[in-house]
């Protein structure tokens, strides 16, 4: 009877225990695959053949919950790592230590959603969206739009020393609004001039198969960058037609320098996808195209993208994709610099070769 007695009341406790964590979720995703990318910018450089992690989506594990404080008022946290499975260590590209993807804490309620910390840029979300390839593969529009003259400033995926406000929902209709004191990096003494300050916008239409939306993404530099700010303006969306689920975004942006009469550096993006759904399978594809000006030099480049999806259950999927980038040699190469294909999780610019034709294919599992 004594050890029939013990053995509930640890059972007892136990049930206690994930009662009192019962609102604490934990999650990731892991990402294996192959890569082959070919027909480097830089002469005499071979093709390179490689076992990635997070080809497709980022590898991550992270914690989230929330705790009810009464009267329609929750607290939330997101604790978000990034990691390399190939290897086992720690993400470099998304800051290399503990929760760099994400770190946020704040309320929820009728009143909205507020949060601080390290958060998601509300562009990088928008354009994540819509991009039928995400953030992965070397299909993603990161490698046109990421990693163009702006020198990955025109799309910051995470923003540190943040808060974000969004709105709830009135008839499918929302704001996000973000700010960062500085957007890359701890605060630095001596207040704006040595941090870059980062603003956003968004507000965003969802209702049925709509989704529309219009982001403002504003970055005042700190002195030591040389730049004045950077300015963009992106409006885009999708559209699901059951049989078809379109995309498209069109992005202007304009860089200016700090020496006054400097001229502007002015680059415009945009994309069009779709991905075609059949039961299991779903066939994506998409163009993203980058012009960018410089006074009298100019430069362009332009990716196609094919990928293919199947889903083994609702966490398991396998993939491929294939993409390709063509830079204009007739302008300026320097304006276009950047675009190389890689994957963005793994930030290509690690290999330093700039492979133009990339292929991959590989497996995601999510929890």
């Amino acid at each position: 009877m004594q050890k029939k007695l013990i053995a509930l009341a640890v059972a007892a406790l136990a049930s206690g225990a994930a009662f009192a964590q019962s609102n604490v979720q934990i999650y990731g995703a892991i990402d294996m695959g192959y890569s082959y990318r070919s027909d480097a910018m830089l002469k005499g450089v071979k093709s390179q053949s490689a076992i990635d992690s997070g080809l497709s989506d980022g590898n991550r594990l992270g914690f989230k919950g929330t705790e009810d404080l009464g009267n329609g008022v929750k607290a939330l946290f997101t604790l978000e790592m990034g990691f390399l499975a190939d290897t086992g260590v720690h993400d470099a590209f998304a800051g290399g230590d503990m929760f760099t993807r994400q770190a946020m804490v704040g309320l929820t309620g009728g009143f909205g959603t507020v949060v601080a910390g390290r958060l998601n840029n509300p562009q990088y979300s928008f354009l994540t969206a819509i991009d039928p390839f995400g953030e992965g593969t070397v299909g993603t529009y990161l490698n046109v739009v990421g990693n163009d003259v702006s020198s990955d400033l025109t799309v910051i995926p995470r923003l540190s020393n943040a808060v974000a406000y969004v709105s709830p929902s009135f008839s499918g209709f929302n704001v996000t609004a973000a700010y960062s004191s500085n957007g890359v990096a701890q605060d630095q003494v001596g207040g704006s001039d040595n941090n870059n300050r980062v603003y956003g916008i968004l507000p965003r239409y969802t209702n049925g198969p709509l989704d529309v939306g219009l982001s403002y993404h504003r970055i005042n530099f700190a002195d030591a960058t040389g730049l004045d700010d950077l300015r963009n303006w992106t409006v885009g969306g999708t559209y699901d037609l059951g049989m078809v689920k379109l995309a498209a975004f069109y992005a202007d942006t304009r860089i200016d320098d700090a020496i006054a009469g400097a001229p502007d550096l002015k680059i415009k993006n945009w994309m069009v996808g779709a991905t075609v759904p059949f039961g299991k399978h779903a066939v994506k594809l998409s163009y993203n195209t980058s012009k960018a000006k410089l006074d009298d030099l100019s430069g362009d480049s332009s990716q196609w993208a094919v990928g293919y999806n199947y889903s083994l259950s609702n966490r398991t999927s396998l993939y491929a994709a294939y993409a390709t980038i063509d830079n204009d040699r007739s302008g300026s190469k320097t304006l276009v610099r950047g675009n190389v294909l890689n994957d963005a999780s793994n930030s290509g610019g690690s290999y330093g070769q700039g492979y133009r034709d990339g292929l991959q294919f590989g497996m995601m599992h999510t929890f």
